[in-house]
């Protein structure tokens, strides 16, 4: 009789972050990491989550279970459990979740561990990587990504009350990080400009340390599921939900008040467009009784459709398929769009122009190949929607498309990940720069 055993990995990659079914441009891009990783000579892939009871009682908006994709094989998804019973009122799930990456980093395999989500991922890994590190198991370098959420929920609301140690502590964890990324240029400036707030009220030095460590690794799109639709699919998927080609604007991405939709349906209401196309909202997120409220207050139920189950199946289908895509993002206390996956995401599937707002890192995500209006002026949306749906040709139509899907795919996912890894030499600030 002979026995099979398998053999022990060689070389690993754990991504710890926020996963499916989180509605999140970050989830996404993990799994696009992580499918590269398998290319890549990584043998091991792991993506260490929360568990989904504990995402639902967060209020986070979840894709429906049942279409969420499947991973590729060799990728495992974990979720770790709590630890401790009900004298720990908090923390039970971080105790569960470090302790896993403890177990997973100790075995001597020569691991990379990636956080996206200062807090609290990236202080669980530095914490885990502490403890490996110090029971000699451990061959492990870290990579730290900020997102705008970082820094403009964790340490601008921290400068703000004055509530030093929290933000000096988060601040501290990512530095030590062997590799600090940040997700654009914009959000590298906003951590070192909130690094420096604090600075100069603590006598610290932050500010330059985020300076010299901190680079630029964009988000990951799989550009392949926009890139080969066929025209058999996107007719099929979009005559599912009653729509036709052409035949609609589009959002589509978190209902949150950040995100403007009450200046898109404001702008829509008064459009030209709307008697030529109808306007699609799909997403998941706190404002969807509002939006519902403000469909019908403007007389719209026949007009607007709003979805609340798109998965990432249909998801290229309905972007491919629009006259045009918009995402009137506005910069708000607790959130700005510090890049902007869904628009690269569009301009790949190679629908309707990108109508968007200059803010955050928006520019970044789409160059010069978008219609840009300022932020909460639903009367330059309005113009911008009524200018493509009603008035380019088609001539125009195409010479737009073709450019921003050129510009889109330098942010395909093979491309994140080989500029991202070749930063993993001997830490120093060329490596990150």
């Amino acid at each position: 009789m002979t026995v099979v055993t398998a053999h022990p990995p060689t070389k690993r990659l754990v991504i710890v972050v926020r996963a499916d079914p989180v509605i999140c441009g970050h989830s996404g891009e993990a799994r696009c990491l992580a499918e590269v990783a398998l290319t890549r000579g990584y043998d091991d892939v792991r993506i260490v989550t929360w568990p989904i009871d504990r995402l639902e009682a967060a209020g986070l908006p979840l894709k429906p279970l049942d279409h969420v994709l499947p991973y590729s094989a060799g990728i495992t998804v974990e979720r770790p459990g709590p630890v401790g019973d009900y004298r720990v009122p908090d923390g039970r799930w971080l105790a569960g979740l470090t302790g896993r990456l403890i177990e997973i980093v100790s075995d001597g395999v020569p691991t990379v561990v990636m956080s996206l989500y200062l807090s609290p991922h990236t202080v669980a890994v530095e914490e885990a990587v502490r403890v490996a590190r110090s029971l000699g198991r451990a061959r492990v370098t870290t990579i730290a990504e900020a997102v705008g959420s970082d820094v403009t929920n964790i340490v601008r609301a921290c400068v703000e009350s004055d509530r030093f140690g929290a933000a000096a502590h988060l601040l501290s964890v990512y530095l030590g990080s062997d590799h600090c990324v940040a997700v654009s240029q914009y959000t590298k400036d906003l951590i070192v400009g909130e690094a420096a707030t604090l600075d100069a009220l603590h006598g610290t030095s932050f500010a330059q340390a985020c300076r010299e460590r901190v680079g630029i690794s964009y988000p990951a799109v799989d550009s392949s599921a926009y890139l080969s639709l066929s025209d058999d699919r996107i007719e099929a998927d979009l005559a599912a939900r009653g729509l036709t080609r052409g035949g609609y604007a589009l959002y589509l991405s978190r209902i949150a008040s950040a995100k403007g939709l009450d200046d898109l349906i404001e702008a829509y209401a008064g459009s030209r467009a709307r008697e030529q196309v109808r306007l699609v909202l799909a997403g998941r997120g706190p404002q969807e009784d509002d939006v519902r409220r403000w469909i019908t207050q403007a007389g719209l139920d026949d007009r607007i459709v709003l979805l609340t189950d798109v998965g990432d199946d249909e998801k290229p289908s309905l972007m491919a398929g629009s006259a045009a895509y918009v995402l009137p993002t506005r910069p708000q206390p607790e959130f700005v769009e510090t890049f902007g996956i869904a628009l690269v995401e569009s301009m790949l599937a190679g629908g309707g122009p990108v109508i968007t707002c200059p803010t955050g890192g928006v520019p970044e995500a789409v160059g010069d190949t978008a219609l840009m209006v300022p932020p909460n002026d639903p009367a330059a949306i309005r113009a911008a929607l009524d200018a493509v749906v009603c008035d380019w040709s088609p001539e125009q139509l195409a010479r737009h498309r073709d450019a921003a899907r050129e510009f889109a795919v330098q942010f395909d996912r093979a491309n994140v990940f080989d500029r991202l890894f070749a930063r993993l030499a001997p830490r120093s600030v060329d490596a990150v720069a």
